[in-house]
């Protein structure tokens, strides 16, 4: 027999969600789980649900055998049937407009019990309105949670995204080429998870933090074109957009510079957002990483509203403040926001400003309130006066707010309490999208405890070619050709053009504190590949799962992911991490030292 429906099998004809009224009259065989079940006495209706949905079976003693409506009377949620039965059109006063299958039901004349259940340790959601159980307990029971329809959509629609990732960048000439997951420990600003080995006693592989040195491995292979829908791992602390394992879209091309590889990215994007149903623009805005920093006070700024930073510092230079004076003499500035309208905020909110800015380091907020030609909030709002606060800006009823100190503490501060101004004010448009490039980043950053340079992306970023006199003198002031694009204020990807010049790559290695020895141990695959004949080249890395989460309208993460971790780092429902065998820690010669109390 030919099915012309790839879902039709020898079990069934059809996935009951699908149904509509063009079926009406159509003899069918679905199968699926109980989702409710009610008996009224002698008529039984049964929610049946499948992957596209549910659909009402009804059991009636008018077409219904005597021993099938029994049954059906004895059905317990979960349970999994066969149904046999024709497809009725409801009368119009019947008809469900909750569900897609509601203008039809299915006339049940035959039931099947082939997977009998226990009764459910969670209720199986129908929709998000409805009560959910505690995450934890859905986490440990995922095979029930994952039965939800919210669910369900998540996962085809983190499918549907991944095969178009693959039809943009093959119909662009890239290949798909995959890489290894027992690697080399090369660490990349994470810690590793390091996997013993049982063949070779003491050593150890690692889990791929990214697949970063193959993809360039391959530029000087002569692939020229890489992509990799890629698993990678990180053992770090984790948050809600944060899982120990990950799957970002990795892309790699030879014969490139960065204007190529972000026009790339935006025809990526597009496509992606497209296929969740969204028209972007083709083109995306940039910024600079400084410019970023100065008035947004953060590397991801979220564009759908103002309230930029400003700097006060020379105005406050003027004032005897000693709060003020003493962070200017300190070498650090004042900076703020002017906030239009923002006289209207309650003290009460006001003090939920200050508790922010606290939080991200700051020792509090100057508020500077302005009503007509009164100034008030603060001492520095007197001294300021009606002329200062014209300077900086402040209107009739606007509110200003400023922080002192370096901009290590000022910038996360401000960007903390704009950001949560934004929330207060209910200043974000509901449904814009504002993607930007921010471009230009630092190579280095210092450490401020040890002084140590450390490499703001990952040391096998190119320099900026004006900025490689730098180097050798200031290498702090140095710019990288990386770039990261961003969506309100998340980072959806980043990538740099890389060092294809094995002395460059040595120079930069030097500057991060790894000498020859040392760079030849952890890199020495790579730097002979680069000796070897490399192309110039660059990509860029997306975060899959980040993508999916925002064009599934999900939570968190873990409403993207079939089998997630908690933020914990566990699997609840498998019980991972667990403990192993004596025996078998044995033959990875891998000793367990007992936990310090």
């Amino acid at each position: 027999m030919t099915r012309t429906d790839p879902f039709a099998t020898s079990l069934r004809t059809h996935l009951g969600g699908e149904l509509r009224a063009s079926h009406a009259g159509a003899k069918v065989r679905l199968g699926g789980w109980v989702h409710r079940a009610r008996n009224l006495g002698g008529l039984v209706f049964v929610d049946l649900r499948d992957r596209a949905g549910i659909v009402q079976v009804s059991f009636d003693p008018a077409y219904t055998p005597a021993e099938v409506l029994e049954r059906a009377a004895s059905l317990g949620n979960e349970t999994v049937v066969l149904v046999e039965g024709t497809v009725m059109a409801r009368p119009q006063e019947m008809r469900n407009a909750d569900v897609a299958t509601g203008d039809i039901e299915v006339r049940a004349t035959g039931l099947e019990i082939v997977g009998p259940a226990v009764p459910a340790a969670i209720p199986v959601a129908r929709s998000r309105n409805e009560n959910l159980a505690a995450e934890e307990l859905r986490l440990r029971h995922r095979y029930l949670d994952l039965r939800r329809p919210e669910l369900q959509k998540n996962i085809v629609m983190r499918h549907r995204l991944m095969q178009r990732a693959r039809r943009f960048l093959s119909e662009q000439g890239f290949l798909e080429i995959e890489t290894p997951i027992l690697t080399k420990p090369t660490p990349e600003g994470a810690r590793d998870y390091l996997v013993p080995s049982r063949v070779h006693a003491g050593e150890f592989y690692a889990l791929p933090q990214s697949p970063q040195l193959y993809k360039q491995l391959l530029m000087v292979s002569g692939f020229d074109r890489y992509f990799q829908i890629a698993r990678c791992f990180r053992d770090e602390d984790l948050r809600a957009d944060r899982q120990p394992e990950f799957t970002q879209i990795d892309i790699e091309a030879s014969f490139v510079d960065q204007e190529d590889v972000m026009a790339l990215a935006e025809g990526l994007i597009g496509a992606l957002w497209a296929e969740a149903g969204y028209e972007i623009p083709e083109r995306f805005p940039r910024i600079t990483y400084a410019d970023a920093m100065e008035r947004y006070g953060i590397d991801r700024p979220d564009l759908r509203f103002g309230l930029e930073i400003g700097d006060a510092s020379k105005l406050f230079a003027t004032l005897d403040f000693a709060p003020t004076k003493a962070a200017l003499d300190e070498g650090g500035r004042v900076r703020g926001i002017v906030v239009p309208g923002g006289g209207k905020l309650s003290r009460k909110q006001l003090d939920e400003l200050d508790v922010v800015a606290k939080s991200a380091g700051a020792r509090g907020v100057l508020r500077v309130k302005r009503t007509g030609d009164t100034m008030s909030a603060s001492k520095a709002a007197e001294l300021l006066g009606v002329e200062g606060a014209g300077k900086l800006g402040i209107a009739d009823g606007d509110l200003a707010l400023f922080v002192a100190g370096p901009d290590h503490v000022t910038s996360p501060a401000l960007d903390r309490i704009r950001q949560e101004l934004a929330r207060m004010l209910d200043l974000i448009p509901a449904g814009e999208r504002r993607f930007v490039w921010v471009v230009d980043f630092p190579m280095f950053e210092k450490d401020p405890s040890t002084g140590a340079l450390g490499a703001v992306h990952h040391p096998f970023t190119s320099p900026l070619p004006e900025d490689v006199s730098l180097l050798a003198s200031a290498p702090q002031r140095a710019r990288a050709r990386a770039y990261d694009v961003v969506l309100n204020g998340t980072e959806l990807g980043g990538g740099s053009i890389r060092i294809s010049n094995p002395e460059t790559q040595g120079k930069i290695f030097g500057l991060l504190g790894i000498d020859e020895a040392t760079a030849t141990k952890r890199f020495g695959f790579l730097l002979e590949g680069l000796r070897a004949g490399a192309p110039p080249h660059g990509g860029i890395a997306f975060g899959f799962d980040r993508i999916a989460m925002l064009l599934a309208d999900a939570g968190s993460l873990r409403d993207v992911i079939a089998f997630p971790k908690t933020t914990a780092a566990r699997a609840l429902f498998e019980g991972a991490p667990t403990q192993v065998p004596a025996q078998d820690l044995e033959e990875l010669h891998v000793k367990v030292a007992e936990a310090q109390a």
